[in-house]
């Protein structure tokens, strides 16, 4: 792996949280970023998604462990600039992919990280960042 910058998407997160199939190649990059001091990045926007998505699954307790477990990963959660608002605007523009994932891709470039997915939308723009895929 080159960079030392990671964002990782909603997709990469439920997979780890709901132990998914793969969800071990995440918990080892996890460890490797610790290993190597390395920063773990997330996007506010995916933090929402993932919340959203947890309560309407399995309700609010559920909920409530997904966000202490966001915050037990350390997770660096990323600011959102009026600039970041306009390059995602720019990508949802051009590509075919959902509004959070072009905030995790302007994020991406912005913080010059590695996107980590499983999500399949991403294929359109892996010729713009580094993609880790799970």
């Amino acid at each position: 792996m080159k960079k030392e910058a990671f964002i990782f998407d909603s997709h990469a997160i439920l997979k780890l949280f709901q132990k998914e199939r793969g969800y071990e190649k995440i918990v080892g990059l996890i460890e490797n970023i610790k290993k190597t001091g390395g920063i773990k990045y997330i996007n506010p926007i995916n933090v929402g998604e993932i919340i959203y998505s947890v309560k309407r699954e399995f309700g609010d307790q559920k909920k409530i462990e997904a966000i202490a477990n966001i915050e037990r990963l350390n997770f660096t959660i990323l600011p959102i600039s009026n600039n970041l608002i306009y390059q995602a605007a720019e990508y949802k523009a051009q590509y075919s992919i959902s509004y959070a994932d072009c905030f995790v891709l302007a994020s991406a470039k912005e913080q010059n990280a590695v996107i980590v997915t499983g999500d399949p939308e991403f294929k359109k723009v892996e010729s713009l960042v580094e993609i880790f895929w799970v």
